[in-house]
């Protein structure tokens, strides 16, 4: 009998270990499954991207006191995923920059490998009252710079207010018609056309979108940069 008992503790002992062991292999295939689904789902995002966007400029892009998701570039790779054109839109903005500052930087936003770059900066130079000759020699060497890489470039222009004096309004709102010309870019007319000095699509200092000012930018830039993408696919 007791060589009988001691056969059927093994027996049992066994078939737990085959039970123990099932589910282990059971448990490791649903495992792997699932991290090849995951591996094939985050290829298929990758492999659905068609070029990169960099947005290029200084608060007004980087989004000064909202969160980034309600910054025209989030808001505009949104309007473009829904209308079928799966670029990547980055948010290059840097809050106080000048144009001096942008073209220092330039380096760095090359290492993000841009197709097109969404340029808008001059705005606090003109606020400082910069020179307008060194603003427009900067954006002419930021646009030479993104020329020389094959980028394609969307300039975004900027206006200022007529009580920094008749004289230099005129030639700080004519460099980026001027620039635009002579560097074949495309061009919008004024970054802040419909929000500029309007209370309710502002933030209480009167110069920062809100996120409905923001909302009305990413839909006046948005057949812009669909122009700049068919000029990108088209070379």
């Amino acid at each position: 009998m007791k060589w009988r008992l001691s056969l059927d503790r093994w027996v049992e002992k066994s078939m737990i270990k085959i039970v123990c062991l099932s589910i282990f292999i059971i448990l490791l295939s649903v495992t792997g499954c699932n991290r090849e689904q995951e591996q094939r789902q985050d290829t298929g995002e990758q492999s659905e991207v068609t070029g990169t966007i960099v947005a290029v400029g200084d608060s007004l892009t980087a989004g000064y006191g909202l969160d980034e998701s309600d910054a025209y570039p989030a808001l505009l790779e949104n309007k473009l995923h829904a209308a079928g054109y799966k670029y990547r839109v980055i948010n290059g903005g840097v809050s106080g920059e000048t144009s001096s500052g942008t073209l220092s930087r330039l380096e760095w936003i090359l290492t993000m490998e841009p197709d097109i770059v969404l340029l808008e900066t001059g705005a606090n130079d003109g606020l400082r009252g910069i020179n307008p000759l060194l603003v427009e020699q900067n954006i002419g060497n930021i646009l030479k710079i993104l020329n020389d890489n094959d980028i394609v470039v969307l300039l975004a222009g900027m206006k200022m207010a007529w009580n920094l004096g008749p004289l230099y309004v005129s030639k700080f709102n004519g460099i980026y018609p001027k620039l635009a010309r002579e560097f074949n870019v495309e061009y919008m007319p004024f970054f802040l056309e419909g929000v500029a000095m309007k209370s309710e699509l502002n933030q209480t200092d009167g110069l920062h979108p809100n996120g409905r000012g923001y909302e009305k930018i990413a839909e006046n830039i948005f057949p812009y940069v669909l122009d700049v993408i068919k000029k990108r696919e088209e070379k």
